[in-house]
């Protein structure tokens, strides 16, 4: 076992401390949210991220070690610029996606080295649509139609499972995500705490400001909760699969690993 503030290099073991993160997949584009959870008050907010561009029409949110989350980040773009300069044609989401997978296997055999302590959700949209991936600590990614990772995933994915709908707008998505983290949030919600990112058919990656998030969070994010509740009334709260019948995806995506501070 790995002691206090050691890194297991088993990829069974995992950390429930990552604050949640999560994607949602609408018809005319896709939002990414997290909570964004500083250790101590003393930490200036501005220098944490939690939601990043790979590309101007690809964006990521992570659940683990931000350390980690840098590095992963930082060979992400890399791979997208040498695409772009080689084939003169920006990556899709779905090769990029490939891309950091399989940097992310790589660790996982390599000598000297450790797996990366994160999950990543990767938000694009290209010449096939809007995309949300899922990539996990080992290297395996799938498609999603709305996923959520770190602290009480699966959860929000219960609570995503139930109100999805493959016809739902961008806006409505948006204010879906901050529903889905206030289900599990810890303290106050506020435009400080948490980080959003949206794109839509324009194919331009961007994040909200704090005066946008704090426009959400106000009476229409209200309304939409009301409307839930009188849609899906409580005793339907042990249904796990969505208005198309059918999980949000087949494969169970685990946690990152444990060890080290994650955010």
């Amino acid at each position: 076992m790995a002691g206090e503030g050691e890194y297991s290099f088993s990829l069974t073991t995992f950390s429930p401390q990552g604050a949640p993160a999560l994607g949602i997949k609408a018809k005319n584009g896709v939002v990414i949210a997290a909570e964004k959870k500083l250790s101590t008050p003393l930490i200036e907010e501005s220098s944490v991220r939690k939601v990043e561009h790979f590309t101007p029409n690809i964006g990521c949110v992570c659940a683990g070690m931000p350390a980690d989350y840098r590095v992963v980040m930082k060979k992400g773009r890399k791979e997208a610029a040498a695409y772009n300069l080689f084939y003169k044609t920006p990556i899709s989401v779905s090769q990029l996606v490939q891309d950091v997978a399989a940097v992310m296997q790589e660790y996982t055999q390599s000598g000297g080295v450790r797996p990366f302590g994160l999950s990543l959700l990767v938000a694009g949209y290209d010449e096939y649509g809007p995309q949300l991936y899922q990539v996990d600590p080992s290297g395996a990614y799938f498609g999603w139609k709305a996923s959520a990772i770190g602290r009480d995933m699966q959860n929000a994915k219960t609570f995503l499972e139930k109100r999805y709908n493959p016809d739902i707008e961008l806006e409505d998505a948006i204010h879906t995500a901050i529903l889905t983290l206030k289900e599990g949030f810890e303290g106050a919600m506020n435009e400080h705490n948490i980080e959003i990112g949206v794109v839509g058919e324009d194919r331009k990656f961007r994040i909200l400001t704090p005066a946008e998030i704090k426009d959400y969070l106000g009476p229409a994010c209200a309304n939409l909760q009301l409307i839930f509740k009188a849609i899906l009334p409580k005793h339907q709260c042990d249904q796990t699969r969505t208005a198309e019948g059918m999980p949000l995806s087949r494969h169970a995506i685990a946690p990152p690993p444990a060890g080290g501070r994650s955010f």
